[in-house]
């Protein structure tokens, strides 16, 4: 594993949270310029740090701690009735690797789920230029995996492929097929991914106790958040 004591990091300034309005935020990430290899990503998911585009960062607030890592340990995941339901409704979607780039095909989806899901967030309106820098970077480790019904793409879930698990880095859909519950389904599909390559946990980012948004994390159990630097087990 990598040596941290090597490894510069840096906070910023405070700024708005982008999850609890009344909140200003800080955030700790790693020097730019250090390259982030697989041992370094791996080892810093263990503390809690996660990628978006080019950096990995974690929450550094000193008056806050809303924002808990959160993964699922894939081998003890057991579906629940509605998740069952879920995998049953979605059995007949293909799923293939592809090379994390921006294709008409796949950014025309996600200009669509953008406008249609989160045209009140950050990523409105959407742009290449912006999914680009977010989602489609050349590392060994970054992966997209397309969901397609019949040959017509309906989903992809971007994901880190780390040593030690998975990181759900983000999933865009088909907003106009809500009856398959896609997003749901991509992280049911990522903890069986996991299993199959035998590696331990699916990472899901932040849980907020208060953003509404990040309630379907804890639908997932047994659920794994990192509290004063331990993960504890919630069954």
């Amino acid at each position: 594993m990598t040596d941290l004591s090597q490894l510069k990091f840096y906070a910023t300034h405070p700024h708005p949270c982008s999850y609890l309005q009344e909140e200003r935020a800080t955030t700790l990430f790693l020097d730019p310029q250090q390259p982030i290899d697989l041992d370094t990503y791996s080892h810093l998911s263990e503390l809690g740090f996660r990628r978006s585009g080019d950096h990995l960062y974690r929450p550094h607030c000193k008056q806050c701690n809303a924002c808990i890592p959160a993964r699922i340990p894939a081998a003890a995941f057991t579906a629940s009735s509605s998740q069952k339901r879920i995998i049953k409704r979605n059995s007949d979607l293909e799923v293939s690797e592809l090379k994390a780039e921006a294709t008409d095909e796949i950014y025309g989806l996600y200009e669509r789920y953008i406008n249609a899901r989160h045209a009140d967030g950050d990523m409105f309106p959407p742009s290449r230029e912006q999914f680009t820098s977010f989602l489609a970077k050349d590392w060994e480790f970054c992966r997209f995996h397309a969901f397609r019904e019949q040959g017509t793409l309906v989903a992809i879930a971007v994901t880190d492929h780390m040593r030690n698990g998975l990181s759900a880095v983000y999933t865009f859909f088909d907003p106009d097929q809500p009856r398959r519950s896609l997003g749901r389904y991509a992280i049911l599909w990522q903890i069986e991914e996991t299993r199959r390559l035998g590696l331990d946990a699916v990472y899901l980012g932040y849980w907020i106790k208060n953003c509404r948004k990040m309630n379907y994390k804890t639908e997932y159990r047994p659920l794994e958040m990192l509290v004063n630097q331990r993960w504890i087990r919630l069954s």
